[in-house]
Order: structure tokens, then C-alpha cells, then sequence
């Protein structure tokens, strides 16, 4: 919700012209050149992987008991909760889109990164990494990981090629292998 207002009272519509241009859902854009998508969309590649290499770097502090969901979701608690459990299913399916896909990249990569040239430069991505990192407060253990991994594989290449697609694409890769794995424990 706060996306669209903010881009209705910057833009006065929600026409999908004026969503799109705003916050750069378009094909990515070489900046060289000019030459858009094609190509260019070969950049998921190597965002992908930092993107997943981000799970092997070893976090300076320890997630507090009960809150490292990587080991609850191999529990057997977890696997015979979410065994048949489509109600469940449905819920996370819902949180990831409404979290990662229209909530921190709409908001990261689609509203601010745009915008933040005006105040910080060149640099703008290297802020934009920063606040997302902060926004990663609620859990500290990841938030170096988050600065480092993230800045690179999101905000980095969504500026250099002006699309947000690229980092809802990287940014959604691990919730897609996530909701896999958890489809798999549901037809069990």
C-alpha cells in the first residue's frame, strides 16, 4: 500500500504506463549502450549466484534459539506439521509474495533506488544496500551478510540497468526454492 501512494502522489496515477516507469519494472537497460533487455537479462546469472552464496557466509553472531528457521524447517516438528498442511502452504505462498516481491523490492529497488541518486550520487546503490541491511534490524545475525551480499546482487545491478526485475527476480530465487522444498513436504 505504501508503494502505490507514494507513487500516486509523486505521479498522480496508477495507470501501468506510469507503475512501470516509476518503479523501473522494465527489461533492463545497458548503460552504455542503450540497448534494452536481450542479453542483458544474462546479468541474473552471476546476481544469482552472490545472491546464493550469501547462505555460506558464516554470520558473526548466533541466531537466538528458535529463531534460525533453516533448522526448524529440517525438525521433524515442522515436516509433520506442514505434511498435507495446504492451508499453511497457502499462507507462506501469500507472505512471500506480499513480503518479498511486492514489499521490499517494490519498496528497495522499485521506489527508493531510483530516487536516491538526487541526494547520494553515484553511490546511490551502496545507500540503498545500507537501509535495506537496517531494515534487516529485527535480525541482526544476518544484517552483515544482508550489507555485503545483498548490495551487490540487488541494488547494484537493479541501478546499474535501471530495473527493479532484476533484483524481484534474485531476491525471489530463494523463496522459490524455499516454497519448493515446502511443496515437497505437503504432498507428503
Amino acid at each position: 500500500m505504501l508503494v502505490v501512494v507514494l507513487v500516486h502522489r509523486e505521479r498522480g496515477s496508477l495507470r501501468w504506463s506510469v507503475l512501470k516507469d516509476a518503479l523501473w519494472l522494465q527489461s533492463p537497460r545497458s548503460p552504455t549502450t542503450g540497448r534494452v533487455g536481450g542479453r542483458l537479462w544474462l546479468v541474473l546469472i552471476p546476481a544469482l549466484l552472490l545472491f546464493a552464496a550469501e547462505g555460506f557466509i558464516p554470520h558473526p553472531f548466533t541466531p537466538p534459539p528458535g529463531y534460525d528457521f533453516a533448522a526448524f524447517s529440517q525438525s521433524e516438528a515442522f515436516v509433520a506439521f506442514m505434511s498435507g498442511n495446504w492451508v499453511w502452504y497457502a499462507v507462506i505462498v501469500a507472505l512471500v509474495v506480499f513480503n518479498t516481491i511486492l514489499g521490499e523490492e517494490l519498496l528497495f529497488r522499485g521506489v527508493l533506488l531510483p530516487r536516491m541518486q538526487g541526494t547520494f550520487g553515484r553511490f546511490d546503490w551502496v545507500a540503498n544496500g545500507l537501509l535495506f541491511a537496517a531494515y534487516h534490524l529485527h535480525t541482526p545475525w544476518v544484517m552483515p551478510a544482508t550489507l555485503l551480499v545483498d548490495t551487490f546482487a540487488l541494488a547494484y545491478p537493479s541501478r546499474r540497468y535501471r530495473s527493479a526485475l532484476i533484483g524481484i527476480i534474485v531476491h525471489s530465487s530463494q523463496s522459490v526454492f524455499a516454497l519448493a522444498l515446502m511443496l515437497l513436504l505437503v504432498l507428503r
